[in-house]
């Protein structure tokens, strides 16, 4: 009897939790490891966090200043779209599809799978087979509650929050204790020159950047915010100067407690601190990072369906991905759809190299929505935005990213050639099914089947299931009749 679309339930509070619990996820507990190898030593590690940090506080603020100017959800698909046009928007799509989020998400899941059985299996790995199914069963627990309710996502998202910074704190507080009775041997020659190599910087910087993000997550959403103008701004400034001050002490901690050999030689860097530092929540900490894991999946389903939602209402997704369920008002087609590719993901999946498989496409991206900041304000001089940053944040934020992308093919070559052909894929279906208009026999075809579907199809089940029904009725007479006799 009302009007069916995604109500404004996301408050400031839940902004902020849906930020903090997406940023604070599984990057923190498996990319020290990531950042320290291609960095080469500790100090350089520490430098990288805190530039990320600083990197990832220029990116929020370009969004915030672009979810004040677009008013529509979709975050980085909707920013390309309407400051660069929609073959750009398309190939994020296309790539954000079959290999952003699912790459994301699987490398989420696999970690969350592996702190989960780390306190039944310590000291010893956890065996990757019962890792993978545990990462499914989550994934797929995340997956159904989005499917129900907006409501409790978002309510499980600001509880899981509160897990997130207690689990850094768990680890920050004994490190910080170390520190201050003088246990600093680790950072002796903390900046040794001969282990840089500078052309691994870039994969130390997808590893560091990975941690951190989760930072656009409120761009996605910016139809369910309330009071968006306000919010937007203050959520995000709030939540990144939170996460950087706690990566920052949690890395010091690391490093107190573990030397750098611990560290490259951990596959859960969290649990192996626990494990020196604190053995007494040896089966506590993993538990806390693996349920932080957990409310990263969420914040990410509960994102990316609103970018398919997005792109179906704007016609370059399928228009079944637009639909909103009745009763639910969720997005139930977009909140499914990552199903199969996130299962083969985990199935076949390694942390690391899918860590920088997705990332050069993430980043590419994200440098093409800031890019197109400029491009909008340079084309709309005279709009009012109730939020805006200075014109050096987004052009060196767009310079960073860019410049990171173009090095990190020297670094790894392979993989980020696979992720570059999967976004020039999209060329050839966005100007075979997108771009290019449907012939009028196509067009008549499809009038005939979709004529078909909805109107000949449901007729004809309502009449068999009609027939079947009245010879059912006929059958139980016959059959209590002949029990009378009997």
């Amino acid at each position: 009897e009302e009007a069916i679309f995604l109500r404004k339930k996301i408050t400031l509070l839940r902004a902020f939790s849906l930020l903090i619990g997406s940023m604070v996820g599984s990057g923190i507990f498996i990319s020290p490891k990531g950042v320290l190898k291609n960095s080469g030593s500790v100090g350089f590690s520490l430098v990288v966090w805190f530039s990320c940090g600083l990197l990832s506080m220029f990116g929020a603020l370009c969004y915030a200043e672009l979810g004040t100017r677009i008013t529509k959800s979709g975050g980085h698909y909707i920013y390309i779209l309407e400051t660069l046009g929609p073959l750009p928007s398309f190939l994020f799509l296309w790539a954000e599809f079959f290999a952003i989020r699912p790459a994301n998400s699987a490398v989420v899941s696999l970690a969350f799978g592996r702190y989960m059985l780390e306190p039944f299996f310590a000291p010893c790995a956890a065996p990757v087979p019962a890792v993978k199914l545990v990462s499914l069963l989550g994934y797929y627990m995340v997956l159904t509650l989005n499917s129900w309710s907006v409501t409790w996502s978002a309510r499980l998202q600001t509880a899981l929050s509160v897990v997130k910074l207690l689990a850094l704190a768990l680890i920050i507080v004994p490190g910080m204790m170390l520190l201050a009775q003088g246990h600093t041997e680790h950072f002796q020659d903390a900046f040794d020159r001969q282990s840089l190599v500078l052309d691994k910087l870039p994969l130390a910087f997808y590893a560091g950047m990975f941690a951190y993000s989760g930072w656009f997550q409120t761009s996605f959403v910016r139809e369910e915010l309330v009071k968006p103008e306000r919010n937007i701004p203050l959520a995000v400034i709030v939540s990144v100067i939170t996460v950087i001050v706690g990566y920052m002490l949690t890395n010091v901690s690391y490093y107190t407690v573990l030397g750098t050999q611990d560290v490259l030689a951990s596959p859960a860097v969290a649990v192996s601190f626990v494990q020196r530092a604190f053995k007494s929540l040896i089966s506590v900490v993993p538990v806390l990072v693996a349920l932080s894991c957990f409310g990263t999946m969420n914040g990410g389903i509960f994102t990316f369906s609103r970018t398919l939602f997005v792109a179906s209402r704007e016609g370059q997704w399928p228009p079944l991905f637009s639909m909103i369920h009745i009763r639910r008002h969720t997005p139930l087609p977009a909140v499914m759809l990552m199903f199969p590719l996130v299962t083969a993901m985990v199935c076949i999946g390694d942390i690391y190299h899918l860590l920088n498989f997705f990332s050069f496409s993430r980043w590419l991206f994200i440098g093409l929505a800031t890019l197109g900041l400029i491009v909008h304000r340079h084309r709309h001089p005279d709009l009012h935005s109730p939020f805006k940053v200075p014109l050096f944040v987004p052009i060196s934020f767009t310079i960073i990213c860019l410049f990171t992308v173009a090095m990190s093919f020297y670094s790894d070559p392979v993989n980020i050639s696979i992720g570059c052909t999967m976004v020039l894929s999209g060329f050839p279906v966005y100007y075979l099914i997108i771009h290019r208009q449907m012939s009028d026999r196509c067009r008549h075809l499809f009038s005939i089947s979709e004529d078909f579907l909805w109107t000949k199809l449901p007729s004809f089940f309502s009449t068999l299931s009609d027939y079947l029904t009245h010879k059912l009725q006929l059958l139980l007479e016959v059959v209590q009749q002949e029990i009378k006799t009997y």
